[in-house]
């Protein structure tokens, strides 16, 4: 599998994205493609004791990059030769497998559409990232791609979740819920309650195991696998998460640093604290940008000609 990454893309580029390339590279067994500006990532690489492209890695160079602050709707336009649209073309004529960024969110999911182009049939792109929880993990289906969604949209994001989840989770047979404000089908706006039948139906006729509604606080607790809602609530759900995993957190380092019993105590469980505090500071670090419908992620979602 051949991996492209934009080099330049988020904070802490290139030698963020570089390094964790190589290393995913090294661990992987994957080729690797630093899409960016040639003699930044390689200054970037030096600084780290790495002085040559280990074997499996190669730069393709790109002048110019896209700022956060950059306008999503005219990047493909006004930053054609940014490692984002240059990467992104490069998947579209072949030149990889697939394209990771962690640059800008908006730019990105425009640049792709455009570019690289929705799955046949698909009506809109949508953002999963997969979120852990007290049983394993969740994707949350879309979480900010779309914020303003018909019942078909929400009807194809199930469908495209449902296929996700046994492909990246490994799950046979996903429980896929609908993002509501109770768990009765009677729940909900104008929206939740016309796509709730649709979601019903392509249960009853076995194309997805739909469970019915799901509460936002059962969400976290292993409640679905997968969780389907339009981009705003969406969006509303995982910055939620979001916040109150950075607030226990911080709860549990302010508490843990209270004296010299408390500190004695944190000792004693060190390594359950360490496992906790790192499983939700990685997730905050990297809330995971999966795109559907845009052949992005997963790989065997992209068309082979």
């Amino acid at each position: 599998m051949r991996i492209l990454v934009d080099a330049m893309g988020g904070d802490n580029a290139p030698a963020a994205a570089a390094l964790g390339a190589i290393r995913a590279a090294e661990a992987l067994g994957t080729e690797v493609v630093l899409v960016g500006r040639g003699e930044e990532i390689l200054k970037a690489l030096a600084d780290h004791q790495i002085q040559t492209l280990p074997k499996g890695v190669e730069i393709a160079n790109a002048d110019d990059v896209v700022d956060m602050h950059d306008d999503p709707a005219t990047v493909l336009k006004k930053k054609p030769q940014s490692s984002m649209v240059v990467g992104l073309q490069m998947l579209r004529d072949g030149g990889g497998d697939a394209f990771v960024s962690a640059g800008s969110t908006g730019a990105l999911l425009s640049a792709a559409t455009l570019t690289v182009r929705r799955v046949k049939g698909i009506r809109r792109a949508a953002m999963g990232p997969i979120i852990p929880t007290a049983t394993g993990s969740v994707m949350l289906i879309d979480c900010g791609a779309t914020a303003d969604c018909t019942p078909e949209f929400l009807l194809q994001f199930a469908f495209m979740g449902s296929y996700c989840a046994r492909k990246l989770l490994g799950v046979e047979r996903p429980r896929v819920a609908l993002l509501n404000i109770g768990t009765e089908d009677s729940k909900g706006g104008e929206l939740q309650k016309a796509v709730y039948p649709l979601l019903q139906k392509a249960g009853d006729a076995g194309y997805i195991h739909f469970i019915g509604n799901i509460e936002a606080r059962d969400v976290p607790l292993g409640g679905a696998d997968v969780v389907v809602a339009d981009g705003f609530s969406g969006n509303v759900l995982l910055k939620t998460i979001e916040g109150t995993a950075k607030f226990m957190s911080g709860m549990m380092k302010d508490m843990f640093k209270r004296n010299f019993l408390t500190k004695l105590a944190a000792r004693s469980i060190q390594f359950a604290v360490t496992f906790v505090l790192d499983t939700l500071i990685v997730w905050l670090l990297y809330r995971s940008k999966v795109f559907t419908a845009t052949k992005l992620w997963p790989p065997v979602m992209r068309e082979k000609k």
